[in-house]
């Protein structure tokens, strides 16, 4: 068993509370589910937004989702300009014994962009 990091990001339109938190549940119900895990995997998860989002928190939207006992944290990404806007980023460490190229990245809606 490892740890290996996840990544993932989504955008939204507005910003505000009912948006992040619909986005942010949206981008860590897929991950989990591409990557077929379980909340015991998951060792912990740094959020991260674009400056221009701030009426929520992210880690809110794991903690209505269950997420009670995993280490979370909210950070703000550094404002690059010309970078994705209204951008929500996620990275996960979770405890798996699949090797690193098996973990499935997500990237949705305007967040495309950020992998080729």
């Amino acid at each position: 068993m490892a740890i290996r990091g996840i990544r993932g990001a989504i955008t939204v339109d507005n910003n505000n509370k009912e948006e992040i938190i619909e986005a942010t549940q949206q981008l860590l119900a897929e991950v989990v589910k591409s990557n077929q895990l379980k909340e015991e995997d998951i060792a912990s998860i740094i959020f991260s937004t674009t400056a221009d989002l701030d009426a929520e928190f992210p880690a809110a939207a794991a903690r209505q989702m269950g997420l009670n006992e995993t280490p979370l944290m909210c950070t703000k990404e550094i404002d690059v300009p010309g970078s994705l806007a209204k951008c929500i980023r996620i990275l996960l460490h979770v405890n798996t014994s699949k090797k690193q190229k098996e973990m499935k990245h997500i990237y949705l809606r305007g967040a495309v962009t950020l992998r080729r």
